[in-house]
């Protein structure tokens, strides 16, 4: 299974560009720890060094779906700016989404058409009397090729492949980038508040619970001490 997501800091802060950056990394440990392969399709630096705007990931495993269960949605962030240690604010949010309707168009060689053909224009004599010039088409996508460099007929077919290769990733590029675009709405839906996850301090530990319940021991203690006194 196969999903896009993207990690984004919406219209947010520099200090929500630190936030992605950090949220990046945990992400891709836990991605990791399931067993969850991933490709970084596209990244968008933020403005000071090691910060990010966002990124775009593919993600490639039989626990996608229940792996993103604990991280779609919002993500915040709670301490004080490492960039503006004046400012009050002290919670940041950013944004993880899903990418959908866009498939990766692949790319196999058992998938082109050859054609073979006479060379065309001026070569000298030979140029019209053997088919050396190559023309490949991808069934899947529809595009071709017409390759009549070399008087060999295996070298144009070389190159019809690297040609034809080429106008396919290109695609999936310009794909890409008009989906980016469209899902630029993304950035607008940052939502405070019920976030799915929160993290804290420039260390980024997740928050947690105590559980030692030690506090609360020593305050039944105190109560009971009191009380003894009391009957005493």
């Amino acid at each position: 299974m196969e999903k896009l997501i993207q990690i984004t800091s919406g219209r947010g802060p520099l200090e929500c560009q630190w936030v992605v950056a950090k949220v990046l990394k945990v992400f891709l440990e836990e991605a990791k720890d399931n067993n969850i392969d991933y490709e970084i399709i596209h990244r968008e630096n933020g403005d000071e060094n090691l910060t990010l705007k966002s990124v775009t990931l593919l993600l490639k495993g039989k626990k996608v779906s229940e792996f993103l269960k604990t991280w779609l949605g919002s993500i915040s962030w709670t301490g004080k700016s490492t960039f503006r240690k004046l400012h009050k604010r002290s919670n940041w949010f950013i944004g993880i989404f899903e990418l959908e309707g866009l498939e990766k168009v692949g790319f196999n060689e058992k998938d082109i058409q050859f054609q073979t053909t006479r060379s065309q224009g001026s070569g000298g004599q030979n140029v019209n009397k053997v088919n050396t010039a190559v023309r490949a088409t991808h069934i899947p996508t529809g595009h071709s090729v017409f390759v009549q460099d070399s008087r060999s007929q295996l070298e144009n077919k070389k190159l019809s492949v690297t040609r034809l290769k080429e106008r396919v990733l290109e695609q999936n590029i310009i794909r890409l980038q008009k989906r980016m675009q469209e899902t630029w709405n993304n950035h607008l839906q940052v939502q405070r508040g019920n976030p799915i996850r929160t993290f804290s301090g420039t260390d980024f530990k997740k928050n947690y619970q105590e559980k030692s319940f030690k506090k609360q021991r020593n305050i039944l203690k105190n109560e009971l001490k009191n009380y003894k006194n009391d009957l005493n």
